[in-house]
């Protein structure tokens, strides 16, 4: 099985948008075998904060660091994504 990955965009859009607070959100609830990454742009500057969690490549969009609890519970820990936080680009409804 390979091994969940999280990619917190802290590029420059993301950036201004609050991803370094979502990253230490995601750091303060470490979940064991998965591992945090600050990541370079993912591509979809101005729907930022942006986190991808790999290898599903679930996309999730607009993150706000008390929304981070929730992903870790439901997905991370779960196994089931976010719905209502989904990034619609990719995750039409």
């Amino acid at each position: 099985m390979t091994p969940k990955r999280v990619l917190i965009c802290t590029n420059r859009t993301c950036r201004k948008q609050g991803s370094q607070k979502v990253l230490a959100a995601f750091q303060s609830l470490p979940v064991a075998d998965v591992t945090l990454e600050s990541s370079s742009c993912l591509g979809q500057c101005g729907n930022g904060p942006m986190v991808l969690i790999l290898p599903e490549e679930i996309w999730y969009s607009q993150v706000q660091p008390d929304e981070v609890k929730t992903v870790v519970e439901k997905h991370l820990q779960g196994g089931i994504p976010v719905k209502g936080m989904l990034y619609p680009k990719f995750h039409p409804h």
